[in-house]
């Protein structure tokens, strides 16, 4: 009898753009992947923090280098997308919160989360699976969405709107992109301790809320997305397309 080998779950010879990379579940993430052996490409608008993370990378012997890039910027992001070689993985953390009651959005703050969640998302995409394309090479397109791309939260109409969305087109694109052997996921977290979330547990309402929902009993930390983000990048996931990973500590099981 000849037993199954376990896919690999190493990244050696891929390269990977993570956008966000400069803090929280981004930067987290690029230390996976780099860690798994990827060449990674540290993208975010705040390049002092990502010449930081590559130098520390780097000193761990590990592959990295930076590009400055704003996904909002779609001009931008092509531009740069096009300038580079075909990126085997894309990992897209970048993303904005911006919370009030449903009743006090304003058009502003509308536009911004979309352009940076919606927006900004679809065209990363669409850049980065087009050269792929072009270049005849398979590759797995990952975003960082939400569990609120699933459920509703207080003060939360914008950005779940905006997580859905990304739930949708993912979708889409999987089922156009499969016959070229890209695939395209999302990973959708709980609330993950952060710098910029750091006020919302500090408010006492709002981490009773949220505890009361996680039935692990505890909130997430950015650990807990890196495993996530490798199986999805490598060979280990290889027939996953089109779907999530939820990573909620049971918030959604309800």
């Amino acid at each position: 009898m000849t037993l199954p080998q376990t896919p690999s779950f190493r990244l050696e010879g891929k390269r990977a753009l993570v956008a966000g990379a400069s803090s929280g579940i981004g930067l987290a993430c690029a230390v996976a992947l780099a860690e798994a052996g990827a060449h990674v490409t540290l993208a975010a608008r705040r390049s002092d923090k990502l010449r930081d993370l590559q130098d520390q990378l780097t000193a761990k012997s590990l592959l990295a280098d930076t590009l400055a890039l704003d996904v909002s910027n779609i001009d931008a992001t092509r531009a740069a997308i096009e300038a580079n070689d075909p990126f085997d993985i894309s990992l897209n953390a970048a993303g904005l919160a911006l919370h009030t009651p449903a009743t006090e959005t304003n058009p502003e703050d509308y536009d911004a989360v979309s352009n940076i969640n919606v927006r900004g998302a679809y065209f990363l995409n669409q850049a980065v699976a087009k050269k792929l394309i072009a270049a005849g090479k398979p590759g797995s397109l990952i975003t960082i969405s939400s569990q609120m791309g699933y459920v509703g939260g207080q003060d939360r109409a914008v950005y779940c709107a905006t997580k859905h969305a990304v739930e949708g087109m993912t979708k889409a694109m999987a089922i156009e992109w499969g016959k070229a052997g890209i695939r395209v996921n999302t990973i959708c977290p709980t609330f993950i301790v952060t710098d910029l979330t750091r006020p919302t547990f500090e408010d006492p309402e709002k981490r009773a809320w949220i505890m009361d929902k996680i039935k692990l009993d505890r909130v997430g930390e950015v650990e807990d997305i890196m495993g996530a983000a490798v199986f999805l990048a490598s060979d280990a996931s290889a027939l996953m397309t089109g779907t999530h990973m939820m990573i909620d500590g049971g918030w959604t099981a309800d």
